[in-house]
């Protein structure tokens, strides 16, 4: 079975209002990615992903805005979690 890792990752900048949510939920299911994103009080966006680590990380570069963007914003690896074995898509919560 291939490794699986699940993370938790912080998107700050301009990052609700836009279609984040929906751009991060159509780059994970391109990648097959599993998990949630959700619009926090302080501005910022949670999600949690889950799946391959080497897709994790182009996850999290894909979904990471480019420098001097309009709409610029940036995404922090901050915990591994424990999988979640009744992950079977990714959603928006």
């Amino acid at each position: 079975m291939p490794a699986r890792e699940r993370w938790r990752l912080i998107a700050t900048g301009r990052v609700q209002g836009v279609g984040y949510r929906a751009r991060v939920v159509e780059t994970a299911d391109r990648l097959g990615i599993v998990g949630w994103v959700s619009n926090r009080p302080d501005g910022t966006v949670e999600i949690e992903a889950e799946g391959d680590p080497r897709r994790l990380e182009h996850f999290r570069e894909r979904i990471s805005g480019p420098r001097g963007a309009s709409h610029a914003h940036t995404v922090t690896r901050v915990a591994e979690l424990p999988l979640d074995p009744g992950s079977r898509d990714f959603h928006i919560v």
